[in-house]
């Protein structure tokens, strides 16, 4: 089924259509799927607003600001899942501003990863400047500096768009997708040699800080529990990082699966979009959410909504135990 706007071929994405009671059950799926990881991460979100503790500490900032990421990407994508279902098409100014969400929380993701990864390296490795050195006022900074980052990345994009194609464009309707939006040779360059810096950049500083811990972790045998802890939260940043990696690697992969499996296209591009686009998104409130003590003695209690109303305050030498 072909159908162009503008000169925008949308046969690319709609090539394979679903039966009716097929597309169903995947809207059904990717739907449950994201208000689940979803809730999880706003009750993640109110335990955190609840508890002095947590906000007042910039590994949890930092955190909680990983979970809103999540939530935004996750939404945005299933949003675009949903409609390319219900709409078939949609208008090429929501297509592209959905998208560019998109993109700018894809790129949040791993710088957010490299700055925990430094805080947890100097919370082990110099910890007398930790108080110092990680403020609230930084932390905010820092995040501030994620989005800039991500925009230097990301805004080109459309300036490209702007300057390559007509005003009529944001007026059509589209079948959205990024590759039919953003079309132009340039993109591709673009966002290889972007994406390339942006996660060399990433693992650099997660072996660093591994390395750093690790080492660490032999002199200083009283905090050996902590080091520990610490090199465990840097590996699993890394294999959060890996599966950030899949949004690059997708398309080769698919492709390669296509030509291997052909008649499986509907199958691997459902499978690929749940291990790509949701999966990544469940794994933050397992790996920090869970994992922390603190944060999984509150947490509890609201997943299961029996909160109590009156709470109390903890101590400061329980926020030594976080360190």
């Amino acid at each position: 089924m072909n159908s162009s706007s503008n000169g925008y071929n949308v046969s690319s994405g709609l090539g394979y259509r679903d039966a009716y009671s097929t597309a169903v059950a995947k809207n059904v799926i990717v739907v449950a799927l994201g208000l689940i990881i979803n809730y999880i991460n706003g009750t993640l979100i109110h335990t955190f607003r609840k508890h002095q503790i947590f906000y007042v500490n910039p590994r949890y900032i930092l955190f909680i600001h990983l979970v809103v990421n999540d939530m935004i990407q996750l939404t945005s994508t299933i949003s675009l899942f949903v409609f390319s279902y219900v709409f078939y098409r949609i208008n090429a100014s929501l297509c592209c501003l959905i998208i560019t969400l998109s993109i700018f929380t894809t790129l949040n993701t791993p710088l957010n990863l490299a700055v925990m990864a430094v805080e947890c390296y100097i919370a082990i490795c110099l910890p007398l400047r930790h108080a110092e050195l990680c403020t609230i006022k930084r932390t905010y900074v820092l995040i501030g500096w994620i989005w800039v980052m991500s925009s230097a990345s990301a805004l080109p994009d459309l300036f490209i768009l702007l300057a390559t194609e007509p005003v009529q464009l944001f007026y059509s309707t589209m079948f959205c997708k990024k590759d039919i939006l953003f079309r132009h040779p340039i993109h591709l360059k673009k966002r290889d040699v972007s994406y390339m810096i942006y996660l060399t950049g990433v693992w650099l500083t997660l072996l660093y800080t591994y390395i750093m811990i690790f080492l660490a972790a032999k002199t200083a045998k009283s905090a050996k529990g902590d080091t520990k802890k610490a090199r465990n939260t840097i590996l699993l940043h890394g294999f959060q990082l890996l599966l950030c990696m899949l949004t690059y690697i997708a398309p080769a992969l698919r492709k390669a699966l296509f030509y291997w499996f052909p008649k499986h296209r509907v199958q691997i591009v459902f499978a690929s979009y749940i291990i790509v686009q949701i999966l990544p998104r469940f794994l933050s409130p397992i790996v920090y959410g869970l994992r922390d003590k603190t944060f999984r003695q509150h947490l509890k209690k609201y997943l299961l909504c029996t909160a109590s109303t009156s709470i109390k305050p903890l101590t400061a030498a329980k926020v030594m135990l976080l360190y």
